[in-house]
């Protein structure tokens, strides 16, 4: 049977080690909570019938919606085609400094916005998605000649998973978002990553520090105490051992390719802490 796979390349993308993660996962479950969507590979692999999918990154969700509402796919793919056909350097910083004018950036269509979305990921350099404290994106150019915005077959599996199986999209802060989750559910966490050093985490004009990972333990026990099933993925930080003692540490190695300074990519240690 054919499969989704992201549609963005995404910090933390856990595509290149799914079948590290698949062994890991409870044989059955009730509802799929996955509060850090990210580029959703866990969710395309699980194709869940039923799921709570969020990520705090509102374009992000939006182009999610997109992808389900079949006129305004439809609608972004022309778009897309048309960032195709204009793609330059000029182009690009155009397109991306459109949010600089907040006016009319939000009287902009979601079709158009999430088109911008996806066509700044594929032609930025690396595939970072960073903002500034304006909420602003401010990834230079990838300073490629030509970009390739899509894969309509996977577009489409996508839009299918997202409309026959029983899946919620949201876009709000994780607490709230597993709020609703019960005994017998099954949350994946992947949020922005601890780091014993500063890293780029800057997913959101939010961004996530030590006290957002406190917060995050603090709900990750909460859902243990209801009878939930809850994995997280992590680097293997001295706080994280600190705030998950007592649980099941397993260890990935992991490649990550994207980040600003080419040092900080490479072959990292992962950490997946579950409470089964």
């Amino acid at each position: 049977m054919m499969k989704a796979k992201p549609f963005v390349k995404w910090a933390g993308g856990k595509r290149s080690i799914i079948d590290k993660l698949l062994p890991l996962i409870p044989k059955s479950f009730k509802t799929y909570y996955e509060p850090f969507l990210g580029g959703g590979a866990l969710l395309f692999e699980l194709q869940p019938g039923k799921a709570v999918i969020n990520d705090y990154n509102m374009e992000l969700i939006n182009v999610y919606n997109c992808i389900k509402d079949e006129k305004k796919l439809i609608k972004m793919c022309s778009e897309l085609d048309k960032h195709e056909q204009n793609h330059s350097e000029e182009y690009y910083y155009k397109i991306r400094d459109l949010d600089r004018n907040k006016k009319s950036f939000n009287r902009l269509s979601d079709y158009k916005r999430a088109a911008r979305t996806i066509y700044l990921n594929k032609s930025c350099f690396n595939g970072l998605y960073r903002v500034n404290s304006n909420n602003e994106f401010n990834v230079p150019s990838g300073k490629k000649k030509e970009v390739k915005t899509y894969e309509g077959v996977n577009l489409g599996l996508i839009h299918c998973l997202l409309n026959i199986n029983d899946i919620k999209v949201l876009s709000m802060d994780f607490e709230d978002a597993v709020k609703n989750a019960e005994k017998g559910d099954f949350i994946y966490f992947d949020p922005p990553y601890d780091s014993d050093t500063t890293t780029f985490n800057s997913y959101t004009e939010n961004g996530f520090g030590k006290e957002e990972q406190k917060r995050l333990a603090k709900v990750f026990k909460e859902l243990d105490k209801k009878g939930c099933y809850v994995m997280l993925s992590n680097y293997n930080t001295v706080l994280i051992k600190e705030l998950y003692k007592g649980y099941k540490f397993t260890y990935i190695s992991a490649q990550r390719n994207i980040g600003a300074n080419a040092k900080n990519r490479g072959k990292v240690e992962e950490v997946v802490i579950t409470n089964f």
